[in-house]
C-alpha cells in the first residue's frame, strides 16, 4: 500500500509539474466571472471612448502590448514611468517612439473599471492592456477573438531589460525568426503578427536607408519617391508617415499585397516577400483575408501567453505607471 502510494504521489507530481507552466497554465477567459463579471464591456467601452477622440488608438495600444510581451512577458512593465534612479522600460530608445495615447488608453480603462467597487484593485493592467488591444484591433475592423485573463503585474521595469529584446525595421528573416522563436511564436505568428503594420504610423529616421543613394533595390520605385518627398534630408524629427499607403485605418490584408507591390515600409516588412520561405505565407494571406484573420488571432493568443506573472512573481497595480 505504501508504496502505491508512493507512485500515486509522484504521478500527481509528475501532472502537476507538467501542468504549472507559468503562461497558458493559469490563464482562462473567464478568469474574472466571479471578480468583475462586466469587466469585458467595461474595457471596451473606455477604449471605443478614446478611439472616438483618435484613431492612433489603434496602432498606439497594438504596438504598446507587443513591446510589453517581447520585454520581460505580458505584464505591463511597459508602462511604468522611470523614477528616482530607475530608468524604465518606457523610457528606452527603443520604445521613445510609444505614441502617449496607447498608455492613455490603458490608464482610462483602468480608471473606468476601478470605478466599479467590486472591480476595484481586483483587475491587472496586464489584462487590461490585452483586452483594450483586442478591441483596438476590432475598432479598425479587425478581427474579434476571445482573450486569455489572468495575467499579475510585473514588479520590475528596467531600460536594460530592452536590449536586443525588440526586432529591428533592418532585420532579415533570420533575425526576425530568432527573435519570436525566443517567444514560443514560430514563422507563421511572425508572418502573421508582422500585419500589424497595416494600421499606424512610422517616422522617417526608421526605414531612411531605404530611401538614401543608392535606393533599396527591393523598394517599388513610385513609392520610393514617394516617400522621399515626404521625407526630405533633414525632415523634422516628429513627422510621420502611413505604414500602409492603400488602407492606413482598416486592419487589414493589405498590408501582404502592399509587400506583393514592393511598399513594405521596413526592411523588416519587405523581406517577407523577398524571402522565399516566407512569400508563399504572404500570397495565400493577400488573397485570403479569413485565413489571415485566424492565423492573426492565433498569434495574438500566443504572443499574450509569453513571460505571463503569477504568484509572488506579481501583483496588481492601483497604478498602472507605477509599482505599488
Amino acid at each position: 500500500m505504501g508504496r502505491f502510494s508512493l507512485v500515486l504521489v509522484w504521478s500527481l507530481c509528475l501532472s502537476l509539474c507538467m501542468f504549472s507552466n507559468p503562461t497558458s497554465a493559469q490563464l482562462k477567459t473567464n478568469f474574472y466571472a466571479n471578480i468583475c463579471p462586466n469587466v469585458e464591456s467595461i474595457v471596451k467601452n473606455a477604449v471605443t471612448k478614446k478611439f472616438q477622440q483618435t484613431f492612433v488608438t489603434v496602432p498606439a495600444t497594438i504596438r504598446l502590448f507587443f513591446h510589453d510581451c517581447f520585454v520581460q512577458g505580458c505584464d505591463a512593465s511597459i508602462i511604468i514611468a522611470s523614477s528616482g534612479s530607475n530608468k524604465a522600460e518606457k523610457d528606452h530608445p527603443d520604445n521613445l517612439s510609444l505614441a502617449g495615447d496607447g498608455f492613455d488608453t490603458v490608464i482610462k480603462a483602468k480608471a473606468a473599471v476601478d470605478a466599479v467597487s467590486q472591480c476595484r484593485n481586483k483587475v491587472s493592467c496586464a489584462d487590461i492592456l490585452a483586452l483594450a488591444t483586442r478591441d483596438a484591433i476590432v475598432l479598425a475592423g479587425g478581427p474579434s477573438y476571445q482573450v486569455e485573463l489572468g495575467r499579475l503585474d510585473g514588479l520590475s521595469s528596467t531600460s536594460s531589460s530592452v536590449n536586443g529584446k525588440l526586432p529591428q525595421p533592418t532585420f532579415n528573416v533570420n533575425q526576425l525568426n530568432s527573435m519570436f522563436s525566443a517567444n514560443g511564436l514560430n514563422q507563421a505568428d511572425m508572418v502573421a503578427l508582422s500585419a500589424a503594420h497595416t494600421v499606424g504610423f512610422s517616422h522617417c529616421s526608421r526605414f531612411a536607408n531605404r530611401i538614401g543613394n543608392p535606393v533599396d533595390p527591393t523598394l517599388n520605385k513610385t513609392y520610393a519617391v514617394e516617400l522621399q518627398q515626404q521625407c526630405p534630408k533633414n525632415v523634422a524629427p516628429d513627422i510621420a508617415i502611413n505604414m500602409d499607403p492603400n488602407t492606413p485605418r482598416t486592419f487589414d490584408n493589405m498590408y501582404y499585397k502592399n509587400l506583393q507591390q514592393g511598399k513594405g515600409l521596413f526592411t523588416s516588412d519587405q523581406v517577407l516577400f523577398t524571402d522565399t520561405r516566407t512569400r508563399p505565407t504572404v500570397n495565400t494571406w493577400a488573397t485570403n483575408n479569413a485565413a489571415f484573420q485566424q492565423a492573426f488571432t492565433t498569434a495574438m493568443t500566443k504572443l499574450g501567453r509569453v513571460g505571463v506573472k503569477t504568484g509572488k512573481n506579481g501583483n496588481i497595480r492601483s497604478n498602472c505607471a507605477a509599482f505599488n
